[in-house]
């Protein structure tokens, strides 16, 4: 895919707050400024990649582009799930992601239950695919180092 790997970082912003209580399956979430700032012949769909919190640890995580069609989103949005737990919200700061490859187009699902196995499924995928030499080189991305005070898209 062209566009991979794709760098981002922003503020992550409140959600829908589906994520960890609906699917017990937390994401973070970017400003709608940073959802548009992505190509716009990015594909919409399930993705993998690095992400990292401020000048946090850098961490596996598994990324949604799109609608979201089982929740019918009327906005397209962009949610992380870190493969980390944090012991709390991390609403206002910073979240730098590298996104190196794609599982998956997203879908409609017919139960709330098939949803949360295929994102299992998704994120048993990003933990082999992120182990693999090619992804795992971009964990040490000197990206993830956080400039003072600037926010800067795409390096």
């Amino acid at each position: 895919m062209r566009h991979l790997p794709y760098f981002c970082r922003g503020e992550v912003v409140k959600g829908f707050g589906r994520g960890s209580k609906e699917l017990g399956i937390p994401t973070a979430n970017f400003s709608e400024q940073v959802v548009e700032s992505f190509p716009s012949d990015i594909p919409t769909g399930i993705y993998y990649g690095w992400a990292c919190v401020g000048n946090g640890d850098v961490h596996k995580m598994v990324l949604s582009i799109g609608w979201n069609p089982f929740y019918k989103n009327i906005k397209k949005s962009v949610e992380t799930h870190i493969i980390h737990t944090f012991k709390e919200d991390f609403y206002g700061e910073i979240l730098s992601i590298v996104i190196t490859g794609y599982i998956r187009p997203e879908k409609n699902f017919d139960s709330l239950d098939a949803l949360i196995s295929a994102i299992q499924e998704d994120i048993e995928e990003a933990k082999r695919q992120l182990d693999l030499p090619e992804h795992l080189k971009l964990k040490e991305d000197n990206f993830f180092h956080l400039p003072e005070g600037k926010i800067v898209n795409n390096r």
